[in-house]
Order: structure tokens, then C-alpha cells, then sequence
């Protein structure tokens, strides 16, 4: 863990904005490492509140169950709990949420009750047809997980995983070059209210993530570890 960690006198929140494929996930673990924070992702946060049968994960699985859209308010709770949580004191690295700018209003609110509050928001910035090669060109290998593409990362003999030689390799049904398109679009749609709230805040930090990995990884990094000191 890097020690900018044992320095902090109060959480570092970051917010990673990106669409699918951008590297948030890739991002986020290797921000995890570097500095202690635990990213929390929507989906994850309402799986583990269901499973724990927490108060809000309860109205969450009733919600679900009948095939309703989980309200704000109900994410809210949970992440509040969560935030309340031993294992986030050095801060969060929020995927997924908010997602509108009612969201990110109501999180401001919920941090400023624990004197704490948006440290960066950090949009992943891509070149979308450059995204659509990279996401639909992706597979996986079934017996372990690892993954692939047609391009970037082929197996050293084809059709058989380099890590477990299983010969099961499978697609995700909606990672086609059309379907990639409408993400993007919803993502562009869904997200441009947001680049424009958390600049209003002076927050907004921007990340060219088509490059190398390490190179948007440093990036990522240094806009942290400001945030930290």
C-alpha cells in the first residue's frame, strides 16, 4: 500500500466516469493496491446488502423481485451503510453511481453529513469506434476466467486458454458492434449532465484512457495522490 494512505487526515472519495470497456475496473483494482481505497460499484453494493439482510437490502431484493427499478433512495441507504463500514476509511472509488445529476446531488448531501465529500471525478475519455473494436473483439475462457481479444490478446494456440487450457471460450451475447454502439450513445447521453455538475465543482479531472494501461494508470495516480495530501 502506498503511504499516502497513513498521511490522510480525512476519506479520499473518487468517482470514476467511463463507459463500458474503458478500464474502470482495471483502474480502479490497481488504485485499490496503490492507496488503499475499496471500490464500490452499484451492482456489488446491492448484491452484498441483499445477502447481508440489511434493513435497505431487504426493500431492495422486495423491489427487484417484482421486477421494479431500485429507487435512489434505497441505493442511498446502502451505500450509506457501506460507508459506515471499518474498511473504507481511506476512502471509496464510486463505479456506477451516480449516474444522474439528482444522484450525484443526494451523494453530496450524504457525504457533507460526514464531513466528507467529492475529491475527483475522473472521466475515462475514449474515441467510441476505437471502443467498439476493443469491445466487441473480446472472449473469455470458461474454465477460468481469463480474458481475450481478437486482437490485443490472442491465445498462443487458438481456441485453448494460455492460463488453464480449456477449450471453452465464450462471448457476452451483447458485446456485438451494435449493441456496443447504443451503450455508448446511452453512456454519452446518460453522463454529459454529470461532466458538467462535478466541473461546476472544480472536480472534474479528465484521462485520455486509450493509451497504454500503465500510462493511464500513473495518470490516475498522481490526480489521487494530490487528493490525498
Amino acid at each position: 500500500m502506498d503511504g499516502a494512505t497513513l498521511t490522510q487526515t480525512k476519506p479520499v472519495n473518487v468517482i470514476l466516469l467511463g463507459p463500458p470497456g474503458a478500464g474502470k475496473g482495471t483502474q480502479a483494482r490497481m488504485l485499490e493496491e496503490k492507496f488503499g481505497l475499496i471500490q464500490l460499484s452499484t451492482g456489488d453494493l446491492l448484491r452484498a446488502a441483499v445477502a447481508a439482510g440489511t434493513e435497505a437490502g431487504r426493500e431492495a431484493k422486495a423491489v427487484m423481485e417484482a421486477g421494479a427499478l431500485v429507487s435512489d433512495e434505497i441505493v442511498l441507504a446502502i451505500l450509506k451503510d457501506r460507508l459506515a463500514e471499518g474498511d473504507v476509511k481511506a476512502g471509496v472509488i464510486l463505479d456506477g453511481f451516480p449516474r444522474t445529476t439528482a444522484q450525484a446531488e443526494a451523494l453530496d448531501a450524504l457525504l457533507s453529513d460526514a464531513g466528507q465529500g467529492i475529491d475527483a471525478a475522473i472521466a475515462l475519455v475514449v474515441d467510441d469506434e476505437a471502443m467498439v473494436g476493443r469491445i466487441s473483439g473480446r472472449f473469455t475462457c470458461g474454465g477460468c476466467g481469463e480474458g481475450y481479444h481478437d486482437t490485443f490478446k490472442v491465445p498462443a494456440k487458438s481456441g485453448t486458454c494460455d492460463k488453464c487450457g480449456s477449450t471453452d471460450m465464450t462471448r457476452r451475447a451483447d458485446d456485438n458492434a451494435d449493441t456496443v454502439r447504443e451503450r455508448l450513445k446511452a453512456y454519452h447521453v446518460q453522463t454529459a449532465p454529470l461532466i458538467g455538475y462535478y466541473e461546476a465543482q472544480g472536480v472534474l479531472r479528465k484521462v485520455d484512457a486509450m493509451g497504454e494501461i500503465g500510462i493511464v494508470a500513473e495518470q490516475l495516480a498522481g490526480i489521487v495522490g494530490s487528493a490525498t495530501s
